[in-house]
């Protein structure tokens, strides 16, 4: 078996072996797995059963991992993106009112647009189209609002009527909980341990467990059913006018995160060629599948991994890595007793409860993304303010699409108006004004 292993996946000739593939994919599984117990409750606040949802995201991560390292024979893993569901659950479902199924029909377009945009190589344009400072500043915007999301999930700030929130009861027993699991993280990560977030969560349930806080339901059982969310999109629903900003984000958040994910793992792994990453293709349709089945399933937009640097740490250099990771990601399927403990809700009020080892996670993957700000050119005003408006529009309007507006529309007007409108780009100006038409229908 490992000399077959080794001719399908070339893993000599990498100058890696079976054995060290296959810790290199646990690695990968290990310091990822974080999304198989936050998915399922993000997506619950847009309706979706908690069950299917991490059915669903089982089996997608498996299925566009698999593929990734079958196809594209890299050891780099998908999963469903962190700021992708925020978007779905909190800017389409909750701020937008847009029914959960339209949501999703919404995603698959894009997808599928994903997938078709290919032959034309639509995905580079776009990504080259993305000012630098908009590069950086869009994941920090993007984790301002998940850190946001976990800081109340955790009660430490909570609303306040006549202000944007104030802070909460530290001396609550979630908010403790909450507070202790995300400092326990940090720790493992200034200490280097892998599967920092994991452990955390693991320890701060159990935590929870020992005072009372949460009941114990098991560790294993056989996966609940995918049937509440399985085939339930709209995408009829999806392409109604007043539905494709949606898509275009949705479509344009897969596109930045794959592309940049894939090119900062591949030069870690040595991979690039002259700058350019060799079977770029496979990878970019692998990730595109999985997507599009993701839908299908019942989650939202998959995307390669960061964590999956990880792995590639640990030695991992081909898809046979992926293949250790998809198989982790079919046997954590039983574990949706311990999932439904890591992701329930404490109630602390009327209509108010708290999910404190959710929150811990979502604030540690926040201050991860914010790192990106020390890229932005503070001292050019012309990058400076976009990505200014772009990191405090997306928490503060809980809507990424309301960020990438004000990012790009800035960007153009104070381009063209100091003088320097060559730098905008005809594709950077054609989405300006596609989000100036946006501002005017609203209005």
């Amino acid at each position: 078996m490992p000399r077959l292993l080794d001719r399908l996946f070339g893993v000599t000739a990498a100058g890696s072996t079976v054995a060290r593939e296959l810790v290199a994919g646990t690695t990968t599984f290990a310091t990822m797995s974080y999304i198989v117990f936050v998915q399922p409750s993000i997506l619950a606040v847009a309706g979706m059963d908690f069950g299917a949802v991490l059915v669903a995201t089982c089996a997608a991560s498996a299925l566009a991992t698999l593929l990734m390292g079958l196809y594209a024979n890299y050891p780099i893993a998908i999963a469903p993106g962190m700021g992708h569901n925020v978007f779905f659950a909190f800017s389409v479902v909750v701020a937008m009112g847009v029914p959960w199924t339209v949501a999703l029909g919404a995603d698959f377009i894009a997808s599928a647009l994903f997938v078709v945009l290919a032959a034309v190589k639509f995905r580079e344009a776009v990504m080259d189209a993305i000012p630098p400072a908009l590069k950086a500043a869009i994941p920090v915007g993007i984790g301002l609002l998940i850190a946001f999301v976990g800081l109340q999930w955790g009660g430490i700030v909570v609303d306040q009527p006549g202000a944007l929130a104030q802070l909460g009861d530290l001396t609550a027993a979630p908010t403790l909980l909450a507070l202790g699991t995300f400092l326990l993280i940090a720790v493992l990560h200034v200490r280097g341990v892998r599967g920092a977030i994991l452990i955390g969560m693991i320890a701060g349930t159990l935590a929870g467990l020992a005072v009372g806080l949460f009941r114990y339901q098991g560790m294993a059982s056989l996966p609940p059913s995918l049937g509440p969310t399985f085939l339930k999109l709209d995408i009829a629903a999806a392409f109604r006018p007043q539905f494709l900003e949606i898509v275009f984000v949705f479509f344009f958040l897969a596109v930045f995160d794959t592309v940049g994910t894939l090119l900062g793992v591949s030069a870690q792994a040595g991979f690039l060629r002259d700058g350019k990453l060799p079977r770029a293709g496979r990878a970019l349709l692998s990730d595109a599948i999985g997507t599009t089945a993701g839908t299908l399933l019942g989650t939202s937009t998959v995307t390669a991994y960061i964590e999956s640097a990880a792995g590639v740490s640990a030695g991992g250099r081909t898809g046979l890595a992926n293949v250790a990771t998809a198989a982790l990601f079919v046997l954590t399927l039983f574990l949706y007793p311990l999932a439904r403990v890591m992701g329930g809700g404490v109630p602390v009020a009327e209509n108010m409860t708290l999910y404190p080892v959710t929150a811990a996670a979502l604030m540690t993957i926040g201050y991860l993304m914010i790192g990106h700000v020390g890229r932005i050119r503070w001292d050019d005003i012309g990058d400076a303010v976009p990505a200014f408006l772009t990191i405090v529009g997306m928490p503060l309007t809980l809507s990424i699409a309301d960020g990438l507006a004000l990012g790009f529309v800035s960007h153009a007007v104070i381009r063209v108006l100091s003088g320097r409108a060559r730098e905008v780009g005809w594709l950077a100006g054609f989405f300006a004004l596609l989000f100036v038409l946006r501002f005017l229908l609203r209005a």
